[in-house]
């Protein structure tokens, strides 16, 4: 499951807790310390942390910059990441439009270190009537409200020609999903693997929209408290090193990056066979190179303003946001999205790049 897999939008925390929260964990100076902690929760491309921390990486790279770093399994996605947003965790990984409406929303400044993946057909629509978007006017669409399911949903409309406006969205828990699309009931649903993968599987069923089709939009990150990592930058730099000694692993061609994989199926509910099949629908950036470019093109400013408008339009940006301005955007060479006085979410290549020139 994806809420373990799941990858929500919420507007997670209610106002005056948000408030509180953020103050804890992003108005205060981050002291320099040697014990960190990174949440993680279950899905295809975030399965090498685990795999890491089990294999020793974990330890072989902060043990290099004299430091403990704790890598915790949470079982809820959206709770993983208030955790973070409380100051329960020093990173998490979460998507990019999660990071934007939960932490950096809620007034923690967040910096993503590790651009790791964008889902390049992990997420879908599909139903037992309609054979393309155009034909969900006036259908009802179960999906996890608010997530990026949702936010896939209107992709599909737009380039269709319809809104939100032209169909029922019916909020439906992942957990729900299979079962629900199974009944008379329910004809169309959003979803995610391995959810979307059981769904497309049932008879009569057809795939209408699918990630691939709005490719880099759906991104899958790690991403750190800002004032931690200016305060440690070993910290950085040892996750840095975890995450692409890991990545040489997972795609080893041979037997070592096979059983890599069963490992890290094992770890996600799965065999070999699903996990590569997931990781089939994964746009993995292997290489520090290759996150380098993905980050520094101009198409992911043109994403995270697409990400930023479905968020204020939905109400993720927080009861006192006027506009989608409202929370700053950094990416590299300084250009900003939003508010330059309220920069809450930055993109850095910094760690990246040291793991592409080996000065890790």
């Amino acid at each position: 499951m994806r809420f373990g897999n799941g990858r929500f939008g919420f507007r997670a925390l209610s106002a005056a807790l948000g408030i509180s929260l953020a103050l804890l964990a992003g108005g205060t100076q981050a002291e320099p310390k040697k014990e960190f902690n990174i949440a993680w929760t279950i899905y295809v491309g975030w399965m090498p942390w685990p795999y890491a921390a089990d294999a020793g990486i974990v330890k072989k790279w902060a043990d290099k910059y004299g430091i403990t770093i704790n890598v915790k399994q949470i079982n809820d996605y959206v709770e993983s990441i208030n955790q973070y947003t409380a100051g329960g965790f020093d990173g998490v990984t979460a998507t990019n439009m999660d990071g934007l409406t939960i932490p950096a929303a809620g007034g923690v400044d967040t910096t993503i270190l590790i651009i790791g993946d964008f889902s390049n057909g992990n997420d879908g629509i599909v139903s037992k009537i309609a054979k393309t978007p155009a034909d969900l006017k006036g259908e009802s669409i179960n999906l996890v409200e608010l997530s990026v399911s949702h936010y896939l949903l209107a992709r599909a409309l737009e380039a269709a020609g319809l809104s939100e406006r032209d169909v029922t969205i019916v909020n439906t828990s992942d957990a729900d999903m299979v079962a629900a699309f199974k009944s008379p009931e329910t004809s169309t649903v959003v979803t995610w693997n391995p959810l979307l993968a059981e769904v497309k599987a049932e008879p009569g069923s057809a795939a209408l929209f699918d990630s691939t089709q709005i490719p880099g939009e759906i991104i899958d990150t790690l991403m750190v408290n800002t004032k931690v990592l200016k305060d440690n930058p070993d910290f950085g730099k040892a996750l840095a090193g975890i995450w692409y000694e890991t990545m040489s692993v997972l795609t080893d061609p041979g037997e070592k990056g096979k059983t890599a994989r069963a490992a890290m199926g094992a770890m996600s509910g799965t065999d070999l066979a699903g996990f590569e099949s997931q990781l089939a629908a994964t746009k993995l950036f292997a290489t520090p190179e290759e996150a380098v470019a993905f980050t520094e093109s101009e198409d992911l400013i043109k994403t995270m303003d697409l990400v930023r408008s479905f968020s204020f339009d939905h109400g993720l940006l927080g009861d006192g946001a006027s506009d989608k301005d409202a929370v700053g955007i950094a990416f590299p060479g300084g250009q900003v999205l939003g508010s330059t006085d309220n920069v809450k979410l930055r993109f850095d290549v910094g760690y990246m790049k040291l793991a592409a020139e080996g000065s890790l």
